[in-house]
């Protein structure tokens, strides 16, 4: 009945520098949340994803506890709640989302720009996959404007690149889903990302081949 299930694979893993709100034991707590959630996404088989992604939220929480200004640990106690959503599914993933789509407003109030701009893309995707009113708060339009104020901010990058072409694929925007998935694939490698680049990457060829069959 709902979409969940599809935000599994739906948050980004964003990398860009972490600002100077940053002190260097949330820096590295930041790192470790980024690596721990691209293992689980992309390595770690699907039964086990919802317990692992639950304890990765517990770790996040207390990373967001001990340095509550942080915008960017706001951003991934989000991404991680959003994933441990899509891997829980149902109707009881509702209440996480809310959660997670509390966390990146939180984040864009406290820095629009933190990791280029990925409360917007996160919070984007969140708007187009969550079901509509009255069961969740998805709304389409919501996503779109999220979508460009993300891009404005990062308009090379794989994620936001991604999601975008996701949300025009399920727009029937073919040429247009073709060009963000596309250049989704020709984003820069990130340092330190490669788990997450490989499966993002992955993901994208495969809605690229959907799009290439609806424009055949």
């Amino acid at each position: 009945m709902m979409r969940l299930l599809g935000l599994c694979a739906l948050m980004l893993a964003l990398a860009s520098q972490p600002s100077f709100a940053l002190s260097p034991a949330g820096e590295s707590s930041l790192r470790q949340i980024q690596t721990r959630w691209a293992e689980i996404n992309y390595q770690l088989p699907a039964t086990q994803r919802e317990a692992a992604f639950a304890r990765l939220a517990s770790e996040a929480e207390s990373a967001v506890v001990g340095e509550p200004q942080a915008a960017e640990l706001h951003i991934w106690h989000g991404i991680v709640l959003s994933t441990w959503a899509g891997a829980k599914g149902g109707l009881g993933a509702l209440g996480l989302v809310k959660q997670a789509k509390a966390e990146l407003e939180k984040a864009i109030e406290l820095e629009p720009q933190a990791l280029d701009g990925s409360a917007y893309t996160s919070l984007a995707s969140l708007y187009y996959q969550v079901p509509g009113w009255p069961i969740g708060f998805g709304d389409e339009d919501k996503a779109e404007a999220l979508f460009k104020q993300a891009l404005a901010l990062n308009p090379n990058g794989i994620d936001p690149n991604y999601f975008h072409g996701d949300f025009l694929l399920r727009q029937k925007r073919y040429g247009e889903a073709r060009a963000a998935l596309e250049k989704a694939l020709a984003a820069p490698d990130r340092a330190g990302r490669e788990v997450a680049d490989a499966g993002r990457r992955d993901e994208a060829r495969a809605l690229l081949a959907q799009v290439k069959e609806k424009l055949e």
